[in-house]
């Protein structure tokens, strides 16, 4: 069975990478220049990585996090890429006013919006479901409903400059997986709501975009600590997958996988083999080190 799943997977992930991935000679830097984009949990991780990824393609930058140091060096370091501009709004997503707020900023700042990336998430344990419905609520609030609020406001402006939402959820809310019952929620929230908002822009003719894109293992820091010791599977690299999300928002793609070759195989096996997938999912647990 090892044998057959080392050879299967990747045979499969090839077969769905044209699909899955999109086509570099399609996206040019420039696209970017001059774009006004705001970047939600861009003080480490992905989000960060994105932040640099912009400031080297010209863009006008704000950013938001927790952690008001942290973006303070984000930004500082943003400006030295060659943003066109970047400035930051600290605060809590469990703050049900903040989404306004950063909104509203964007708005004093510049008068209008391009590109909207949704990539905050709220802290939770890589653990056995210990029946904790109060955490459950307010991860909700912070991975699901504010990324509703910022869209809320936001919509006026991306309406006026036919812009992109990009929304960053996870394979677990796609699949459901063992030890991230909370989390997972969230994100099958997310998956349900843009897809259905996604129809209606369509079927009214709204020319703004959304992005939705299901991510694998990638190695950030909040990652590695939290899974690496449960996770058999070698991390992504957060540098590619941020340029890959910039990238799809800008073509304006409906759903990026990344890494493609993974996300993809094990997204059409939940609907062809959904039995052989959740043995596999299992299988990929170290689950002596959970506990």
């Amino acid at each position: 069975m090892g044998l057959l799943l080392k050879i299967f997977i990747p045979l499969l992930g090839l077969a769905l990478a044209f699909y899955f991935y999109p086509a570099p000679e399609n996206f040019s830097e420039e696209m970017l220049r001059g774009k006004r984009v705001i970047v939600t949990g861009a003080s480490s991780g992905i989000g960060e990585q994105m932040a640099y990824h912009l400031a080297r393609m010209e863009a006008h930058l704000l950013l938001t996090a927790r952690t008001e140091a942290k973006l303070q060096k984000v930004v500082e370091q943003c400006l030295k890429l060659g943003a066109a501009s970047a400035r930051y709004v600290s605060g809590s997503m469990e703050d049900t006013a903040f989404p306004e707020v950063v909104v509203k900023e964007a708005e004093n700042t510049w008068g209008g919006l391009d590109m909207l990336i949704l990539n905050h998430i709220g802290y939770s344990r890589f653990n056995y479901f210990n029946g904790d419905v109060g955490h459950v609520r307010k991860l909700l609030e912070i991975n699901f409903l504010s990324y509703v609020a910022m869209t809320v406001s936001a919509l006026p402006m991306l309406k006026e400059s036919g812009g992109s939402i990009v929304v960053i959820s996870s394979m677990a809310g796609k699949i459901g997986s063992p030890f991230t019952a909370p989390y997972s929620a969230t994100k099958f929230a997310l998956d349900g709501f843009f897809s259905s908002l996604r129809h209606e822009f369509n079927i009214d003719k709204v020319n703004v975009s959304i992005t939705v894109c299901v991510l694998g293992y990638i190695n950030t820091e909040n990652a590695m600590r939290a899974v690496s010791h449960a996770i058999r599977n070698t991390p992504a690299p957060k540098e590619e997958c941020a340029l890959e999300i910039i990238k799809s928002g800008v073509l304006r793609q409906r759903e990026l996988h990344y890494p493609p070759w993974s996300v993809g195989s094990l997204v059409l096996l939940r609907d062809i083999a959904p039995n052989f997938l959740d043995s596999l999912v299992r299988s990929n647990y170290n689950v002596e080190n959970i506990r």
